[in-house]
């Protein structure tokens, strides 16, 4: 078990993701628009990773100065399909779709880093991505905005997978305090992107809505900290990102207990869905001790 304490990082981002999650849906409550959301937040990345460049690094620019570049690109690139998904489409499509990520993360591992991956981290993957399926839950969806919506979403899931990979494959050449940080200040550089998009003018905010999406930003840069710490350090994107899908769980478990602190009315799904969402998080953690165990 101790081999595997890196572990822990993945699981506290997926908690902290879930929490990040709440504020971010309250702000959007306010009508501030997903773009500004995403900017904010994006700049918090920015700002969070810059202290990294301290640490310096192994050897700057190994196997490529673009890298990093590429991997922020593959990033933003995610988003910007993410948002196209359920622009066109519905939640219900884009966002389990999404949970893809996991076995396309399997995938690349094979792909790019040329390693086997275990079979019981196969099974996990497979496992986490029926689980998302079952936490999204089902919704009705209109045939004609079907196609785009799914190719969109597989698009992004795609490209997280790929960045985690990336990072995973770079970080160790470059090192931690020049890889992360280089990559997330490319992110926040590139994410002027999305000012043109923006509701109203690039400062103004709804009143009441800025402290959720900067409480929202900065729980989200932290997570993303902890799984970029977790993917460049210890590798294993497999398994990181199984444990990291238990965002999903914890999401539940944060809407039943706290959700009414966050305006969130998401706990009075019928009967059938919550049933669903528990089959799916009893799932979630069947995953995570599969790819756990010895």
């Amino acid at each position: 078990m101790e081999a595997n304490a890196f572990l822990l990082l993945p699981l506290g981002s997926a908690v902290l993701y879930a929490l990040g999650a709440l504020c971010l849906k309250r702000a959007l409550g306010f009508g501030i628009g997903p773009w500004r959301v995403t900017f904010v937040s994006n700049l918090v990345l920015g700002i969070l990773f810059l202290p990294m460049f301290l640490i310096g690094g192994v050897e700057w620019g190994a196997g490529g100065w673009y890298w990093p570049l590429v991997a922020a690109g593959t990033f933003i690139i995610g988003q910007v399909f993410t948002f196209l998904a359920l622009n066109v489409g519905d939640v219900s499509v884009a966002t389990p779709l999404l949970g893809i990520k996991v076995v396309l993360v399997a995938f690349f591992s094979v792909l790019v880093l040329t390693e086997p991956v275990p079979g019981a981290w196969w099974g996990g993957a497979v496992l986490c991505a029926v689980a998302v399926f079952l936490l999204s839950g089902r919704g009705r969806i209109e045939r004609r905005r079907l196609l785009p919506s799914v190719l969109f979403a597989l698009s992004a899931a795609a490209s997280f997978a790929l960045t985690d990979v990336l990072v995973q494959k770079y970080t160790p050449l470059w090192g931690a305090g020049a890889f992360l940080p280089t990559m997330f200040l490319a992110v926040a550089v590139g994410s002027v992107v999305f000012v043109p998009f923006f509701s109203g003018s690039i400062g103004g905010l709804v009143r009441g809505a800025g402290v959720w999406i900067w409480a929202g930003a900065g729980l989200m840069a932290v997570q993303a900290l902890g799984m970029a710490l977790a993917l460049g350090l210890f590798g294993s994107a497999t398994a990181v990102n199984v444990v990291y899908g238990t965002r999903g769980l914890w999401s539940i478990v944060l809407v039943w207990f706290v959700g009414h602190w966050f305006a969130n009315e998401e706990r009075r799904a019928g009967g059938a869905a919550m049933g669903r969402r528990l089959l799916g998080a009893v799932l979630m953690v069947a995953a995570v001790a599969l790819v756990l165990a010895p």
